[in-house]
């Protein structure tokens, strides 16, 4: 479950990903973004927010570009930094490239791996929690009933082209930058979103 807060923050994040994207092989010359889903997936100590953007660039391309958001710096993560943000509620948030963030990525090889649905999104309004239907929808193939999957520790997430990998543990993770390129595997993250999809998103195999 996804709790989403009814909050201001500054800047927001498609201004923290103009700012950020331009920077990044894959998505160099960006230029200002549009975005055209998200999605969320659950922490299950409850503590680091888990969201993926799809985002539109001027040209068309669809980029793919997971976030995490924590109250406190990640240490060793100083290269992913994206960049912080004021929650009205939560105070200051630390984003990070979710690649580089072992939370995101063990989600990732969760759902991909033992087909763990993404997190159901709910917004508080007043003391209640209203149901929201998110803007993509993302499954796992779902092959393992009881994967292995990557323990808490340091990532070293490399860019491939159009894609980049993330070697964790025993798994090599394959995350799809521009959308519609390559990571074809048995083990895969497919998307929809209202204006695109189905897509390969994201490739989990073994270590090579």
């Amino acid at each position: 479950m996804a709790r989403i807060h009814r909050a201001t923050l500054r800047p927001t994040k498609l201004e923290l990903l103009t700012a950020w994207l331009p920077a990044q092989a894959w998505a160099a010359g960006a230029g200002a973004v549009e975005q055209v889903g998200a999605y969320r997936f659950d922490d299950p100590a409850g503590e680091v927010g888990l969201e993926a953007h799809l985002v539109e660039c001027a040209d068309g391309t669809v980029l793919h570009v997971p976030l995490t958001y924590r109250g406190a710096p990640l240490d060793g993560a100083e290269d992913a930094l994206v960049g912080t943000m004021e929650h009205s509620v939560l105070g200051r948030r630390w984003v990070y490239d979710g690649c580089a963030d072992p939370v995101w990525v063990a989600a990732l090889a969760r759902t991909v791996l033992s087909g763990t649905p993404q997190a159901e999104e709910l917004v508080e309004d007043g003391d209640a929690l209203v149901p929201r239907e998110p803007t993509a929808r993302v499954t796992g193939t779902g092959l393992e009933a009881d994967p292995d999957l990557p323990e808490d520790g340091p990532l070293t997430p490399s860019d491939r082209g159009p894609a980049t990998v993330v070697r964790a543990g025993d798994l090599e993770l394959v995350v799809v930058r521009q959308v519609g390129t390559g990571a074809i595997g048995e083990h895969v993250l497919t998307g929809t979103w209202t204006t695109g999809g189905p897509a390969t998103l994201a490739a989990v195999r073994p270590a090579s």
